[in-house]
């Protein structure tokens, strides 16, 4: 409620209070609309500003595929010209709501906001504007504000936290998977040579990547016998190396969890056979040992 507050009083400025949504202008009213989603209003126009971005994003796909460009180009044409001005009209209207314009302007959401309908305008000007295709693509990033999911931002900061401190772990698992390429490429052109498409060694170490990751496009692959089976076992490490960053991550993750459980809840019980430290409430045999935790040790 305090995070909803501030940011409420950062559009409306300080000393607005949600009740006095009543007696505030038409400006701050359409201000609480556009800016916030906790009344019937405000969810309206998130949904239906929801329905449009998907819309538009549905139509920017459509217009990639040639045939469908080709038969309803036209209308597809207007249907874009048709969210670009609403988006303008929303674009404007929240830099003219905003206390601080440039920092609406230059926040992410604004810099989104104006890449969703700068493309169309460069239409006019530009002859060939198929990559403006990706920019425009990039309009689905605005359901993240509706969703509100910056909300859950302590969960990606626990996962990056989590990548952060398995730093080191993860750079000598990228080394030694790297070695493993560099190794098996030079020995797949040396077995293979160039009869099997195996023409140099960076073209065997992209072989050997291809088959390390089990991904196997096919457009390689060995003739000998000998090559085939460093193939096979080269698959076989493959699999075995997709569960190792899987697990370092979530021995982090878990050690973070356990971290906050001990911050937020200091009365974990101890064992009393061998003194191991920081069970949950709610266990009821050591994780050690397997004694019997008693409700009152601590």
């Amino acid at each position: 409620m305090c995070l909803k507050q501030s940011n409420f009083e950062l559009v409306h400025g300080p000393g607005t209070s949600l009740p006095d949504m009543i007696s505030l202008p038409s400006k701050k009213r359409l201000a609480h609309i556009v800016y916030e989603s906790d009344d019937r209003a405000s969810k309206a126009f998130d949904l239906v500003l929801l329905v449009m971005i998907l819309l538009s994003v549905v139509i920017v796909i459509l217009d990639s595929v040639q045939q469908i460009h080709e038969n309803f180009g036209p209308l597809l044409y207007w249907l874009e010209w048709f969210f670009t001005l609403i988006f303008s009209v929303e674009y404007i209207l929240r830099i003219w709501l905003s206390n601080n314009k440039s920092g609406y302007v230059f926040s992410f959401y604004g810099i989104v906001d104006l890449l969703a309908i700068l493309p169309t305008y460069l239409s006019l000007f530009l002859l060939q504007t198929q990559y403006l295709t990706v920019i425009r693509a990039l309009r689905f990033l605005r359901i993240l504000r509706i969703l509100k999911l910056p909300e859950y931002l302590k969960e990606a900061s626990r996962l990056t936290d989590a990548l952060k401190h398995s730093k080191a772990k993860i750079q000598i698992f990228v080394g030694s998977v790297l070695t493993i390429v560099l190794v098996m490429g030079s020995v797949m052109y040396i077995i293979e040579g160039p009869e099997s498409g195996f023409t140099s060694i960076p073209r065997s170490m992209y072989w050997a990547i291809v088959t390390l990751t089990t991904v196997g496009y096919g457009d390689i692959a060995p003739a000998t016998d000998f090559g085939q089976f460093m193939a096979s076992l080269i698959m076989l490490i493959g699999y075995a190396i997709i569960a190792v960053p899987t697990g370092i991550v979530t021995s982090e993750l878990v050690s973070a969890r356990n971290a906050d459980e001990i911050k937020n809840f200091p009365d974990l019980k101890t064992c009393n056979a061998c003194n191991l430290k920081n069970h949950s409430l709610d266990a009821i045999f050591c994780r050690r040992c397997g004694t019997r935790l008693s409700p009152k040790t601590k």
